[in-house]
């Protein structure tokens, strides 16, 4: 049976697109260049998704998005939407490593535990979903720490005074700056015994469309299976999970 796909509804979503961080107003006459389309049909989905709360006009005939989309997003990541979406991919991962696995949100300068898989056997850590860890000693913070706009990380470093968990914990703010430097150009972050001395945690960023970071992905285990080989393999493996995730977060709807 041939799936029957609304081309309007295709259409309107071809319009959204059309917002990135260069360009947020759009008009009549960038539907009609970028999508084929006359200057009547333009006008009639942007007046359709203006009445739909999808777009706010501007000035006449200039459109940019409307707070319908700021909504949708916070349930999408404070919903468990995000984790729904998330969960199919971390038992693919634990089972493959036989490792336990968790994704993160970052809130109130710590990490939190929206979704993660275990292992048959037994774990070091029982990390549960809703806990919620430093960011200064655990791959998943230095993870956001990373990606955090110049002003809020100068912010996070005046209100958190780090602490020392184990002789690994790193808590000088010059090395733990220059440690997000590393994580920020390797494209990943470890935690080697930072938290807990037994436990190796090696976390990977996952990106929106647009290039913002949404959660992170790990896996986790003994140090003494996830640290040499068994990190650079975790590491493939959570690459790969990641690339697979955001390609399917940002997939092009068929024609």
């Amino acid at each position: 049976m041939v799936a029957q796909i609304n081309g309007s509804v295709v259409k309107a979503f071809e319009i959204l697109k059309l917002f990135n961080a260069d360009r947020t107003v759009i008009a009549a006459a960038d539907v009609m260049a970028e999508l084929g389309v006359n200057a009547v049909t333009a006008h009639r989905f942007l007046k359709t998704l203006e009445h739909v709360g999808a777009l706010i006009a501007v000035e006449r005939g200039r459109y940019r998005l409307g707070f319908l989309f700021a909504g949708l997003a916070e349930r999408l990541l404070d919903g468990g939407s995000l984790a729904g979406l998330l969960q199919p991919a971390l038992n693919a991962l634990t089972d493959r490593l036989g490792e336990a696995s968790m994704a993160t949100l970052f809130r109130s300068d710590k990490v939190v535990c929206i979704a993660r898989a275990v292992p048959d056997r037994p774990v070091l850590v029982d990390i549960r979903v809703g806990s919620e860890l430093e960011a200064w000693c655990t791959a998943h913070g230095k993870l956001w720490l990373a990606h955090l706009p110049d002003k809020e990380l100068d912010a996070y470093f005046k209100r958190v005074e780090p602490k020392t968990f184990t002789g690994a914990t790193i808590i000088g703010e010059d090395a733990l700056r220059a440690e997000l430097v590393k994580v920020r150009r390797d494209g990943f972050a470890e935690n080697r015994g930072e938290r807990e001395d037994t436990l190796h945690a090696v976390a990977v960023p996952l990106f929106s469309g647009s290039g913002r970071m949404i959660s992170g992905v790990s896996v986790f285990g003994p140090a003494a299976r996830l640290s040499g080989a068994g990190a650079g393999k975790a590491l493939a493996q959570l690459k790969a999970t990641a690339e697979n995730l955001r390609s399917s977060l940002a997939a092009e709807p068929q024609r």
